[in-house]
């Protein structure tokens, strides 16, 4: 990497402030300083007064999964799900991203379970050969009721890229789906007799198996160093049960109550994105607007929509009067630090150069333009 980059005449988003006409110099790959003022260089790129951005970093994204099964029982060439995946993350802001694969589902036949092994070998393709634009980890999060998730998580486990593991139980009737209705709804082709036979086989087998899958997933990970989550935390004996674990995240807590118990214990707790955007749960759980306005979110993610990252920085910001660096952190610095990439999500000397040019339209930002390690890739 060589090279100089001047940002001039932006309204930069430090991690304490906002520089209203400020200036980022870039020198091989790294930001090297951040002034206040209007470089009069002619080699400086101006940004008429728009939002400068530090990349967004995505903690958890199903979206890869939806390129790969854009419809039910519809599946997509794996390769090309993987570049489209990479470009529409790259457009939304997001400069690194963890692939959050399913390892293992509720439903052993289902499409997460089929598609696994193509996602992951077109993955690691992509990886190899430099297709990806965005930075791209592995975030592996492991449904501990089904019974081969250990024998498949296993063979990710030792990758370098694998960055979270979380440990989930979506068996309808608890936790996520404490209403099974919810649940139920993803299955309209059942009759209730045979759904509710269905889910009664899934809970027996989730009661004899998920306790030993969901230890030695949390062993495995933390004898690599790898960061584990909680998933759908409800209770607070839920969050000290994790806690006792040595898990150190709490993703997508569902009640309130959950949450501050997992921020007053000291675990990062992550909503999702989409939640604020829409102005609530998809599944009635707590709303992540809640979260922020009792002072317990700590990280966002995108969850099903890229976009939604950041819309919901701006919307915390525009609707909740949250400072905008602190919004701005929530999908950037924070969710780096997470997972422990200190040299990310913050425009600050001596941190990784990944910036966007970020536009408002109305209230809409939009991204204009997107530079990694310094190097302009939108």
């Amino acid at each position: 990497m060589s090279g100089e980059l001047i940002l001039t005449n932006a309204r930069v988003v430090t991690p304490v402030c906002v520089i209203e006409a400020g200036t980022v110099v870039v020198r091989d790959g790294r930001i090297t300083a951040v002034e206040t003022g209007i470089s009069g260089l002619s080699s400086a790129v101006d940004l008429d007064g728009d939002y400068l951005l530090p990349g967004l970093v995505d903690l958890h994204t199903d979206n890869l999964e939806k390129h790969m099964m854009p419809r039910v029982k519809v599946p997509w060439p794996a390769t090309a799900a993987i570049v489209a995946h990479d470009r529409q993350v790259l457009a939304a802001g997001i400069t690194t991203v963890l692939d959050s694969l399913a390892v293992g589902d509720v439903w052993p036949d289902g499409d997460r379970v089929k598609t696994f092994s193509q996602a992951v070998e077109a993955w690691d393709n992509a990886r190899r050969g430099a297709v990806f634009k965005a930075r791209h980890a592995l975030h592996l999060r492991c449904e501990i009721g089904h019974e081969g998730v250990v024998r498949l998580f296993s063979t990710l486990v030792d990758d370098e890229d694998l960055r979270l593991v979380s440990v989930m139980d979506h068996t309808p009737g608890q936790r996520q789906f404490v209403d099974a209705s919810k649940y139920r709804q993803q299955y309209p082709q059942l009759s209730d007799a045979e759904f509710d036979a269905y889910v009664e086989k899934r809970r027996a087998i989730r009661d004899r198996l998920g306790p030993a899958h969901r230890a030695e997933i949390i062993a495995l990970s933390k004898a690599r160093n790898v960061p584990v989550a909680s998933h759908d935390d409800r209770t607070p004996q839920e969050v000290e049960e994790a806690l006792a674990e040595g898990i150190t995240l709490s993703e997508f807590p569902t009640t309130i109550e959950a949450a501050t118990a997992a921020h007053g214990h000291g675990m990062g707790v992550i909503g999702g994105a989409p939640n604020v955007v829409r102005g609530g749960s998809h599944s009635g759980n707590v709303s992540v607007a809640d979260l922020a306005r009792a002072g317990v979110l700590d990280v966002m993610a995108s969850d099903y929509v890229p976009a939604s990252m950041l819309m919901a920085a701006f919307a915390l910001h525009d609707e909740l009067g949250l400072d905008l660096a602190a919004a701005v952190a929530t999908v950037s610095a924070t969710p780096a630090a997470a997972i422990g990439l200190d040299d990310l999500g913050a425009i600050a000397v001596g941190h990784r150069a990944d910036l966007l040019h970020v536009a408002r339209h109305g209230h809409l930002p939009v991204v204009e333009l997107v530079w990694r390690d310094g190097v302009r890739v939108m």
